[in-house]
């Protein structure tokens, strides 16, 4: 089976206050915004926000307390990249769960909760490599 993701959804609570994030936070443009999910097209994927018992309802999933314990990652050039991308998304409503700083295997990340609880980790690893549309190679 071909290793990939076609599309990732995050349910949430307030539409308007997750556009804000994404389009002035990370800079990006909908393809898609019906005042209900808004699409983004990314690199290889689409990421969608839904109004999150929406979301619910069609999974048949019943509310439950908050996003678990995952992140996404967004990859960026490098350390003063990374925190010029936290401290955008900080302004345009997210917080910060822990700020830029080098962990001790290796290159520099910094967490970001988007309005809903959903973490961004804004990341920089020195030996995967980031192409010109944005596609990272994973490397050692």
């Amino acid at each position: 089976m071909q290793q990939q993701i076609s599309v990732i959804t995050l349910g949430v609570q307030d539409l308007e206050r997750s556009r804000r994030f994404y389009v002035d936070g990370f800079g990006w443009t909908p393809v898609f915004d019906n005042g209900e999910i808004v699409f983004y097209q990314m690199n290889g994927l689409v990421l969608g926000t839904w109004i999150r018992p929406e979301l619910e309802g069609d999974m048949q999933r019943p509310a439950g307390p908050g996003p678990s314990a995952f992140s996404l990652a967004h990859n960026v050039a490098g350390p003063e990249a990374a925190d010029a991308l936290i401290a955008r998304l900080a302004a345009a409503g997210g917080q910060v769960l822990r700020p830029g700083q080098a962990p001790p295997h290796g290159g520099y990340r910094g967490y970001v909760a988007d309005p809903d609880g959903h973490a961004w980790e804004i990341a920089w690893n020195p030996a995967w490599a980031i192409d010109d549309q944005g596609h990272v190679t994973f490397g050692l």
